[in-house]
C-alpha cells in the first residue's frame, strides 16, 4: 500500500475518532493510568502544580506522531529521538512509558476502527508498531534503554 493510501487511512481514522470522541485526551490518560498507575505521581510531580495541562501536551505530542508518522517519517524520527532522550535521561522518564503513552492514545483511536475494515485495521496496527520500534530504537540512546528495563 502506498504511503498516500495509508495517510488518507489515518485521516480517515481521526476524523471518525475526533466526531465520535471528541478530545481523546482524558480517555487516552485514563487508558494510560490503568495501565501505569506509577507514571501518575510522574506527572504530578513534573506538571508543577497543572498536571491536566502536562497530560495534553503529552496526547498532543503522540496524537502528532499518529497522525504525520506516513507522511514525515523522518520529522518524527527527530521529534521522538529528542523527547525521549530528554524525558528519560533529564526528567528519569522511563522510555517504555512515552512508548506507552503514545499507544494509549493510539488504543483509544484505535477502538473507534470498524473490525471489519481490515484496510484501516492494518495501517493503525502497522502504525503503532512502527512507533514502538522508533522509541525502542531511541531509547538505545539514554542512559537506559528500554532493552535494560523491565516491561
Amino acid at each position: 500500500m502506498s504511503s498516500v493510501s495509508k495517510i488518507d487511512l489515518v485521516e480517515g481514522i481521526l476524523l471518525r475518532a475526533a466526531e465520535q470522541l471528541g478530545d481523546v485526551t482524558q480517555l487516552a490518560m485514563e487508558h494510560y493510568y490503568h495501565q501505569y498507575p506509577d507514571a501518575k505521581a510522574s506527572f504530578e510531580h513534573h506538571g508543577l502544580g497543572n498536571c491536566a495541562k502536562l497530560e495534553g501536551e503529552m496526547v498532543e505530542n503522540a496524537l502528532y506522531c499518529l497522525m504525520y508518522w506516513f507522511e514525515t517519517p523522518y520529522e518524527i524520527e527527530i521529534l521522538l529521538g529528542e523527547s525521549v532522550l530528554h524525558h528519560s535521561d533529564t526528567l528519569d522518564v522511563s522510555p517504555h512509558w512515552y512508548s506507552e503513552l503514545i499507544d494509549s492514545t493510539a488504543a483509544v483511536i484505535g477502538a473507534t476502527i470498524p473490525a471489519e475494515n481490515n484496510e484501516e485495521v492494518a495501517v493503525w496496527e502497522e502504525l503503532r508498531a512502527d512507533l514502538r520500534a522508533l522509541v525502542d530504537e531511541c531509547s538505545q540512546y539514554t542512559a537506559q534503554p528500554i532493552s535494560a528495563q523491565s516491561r
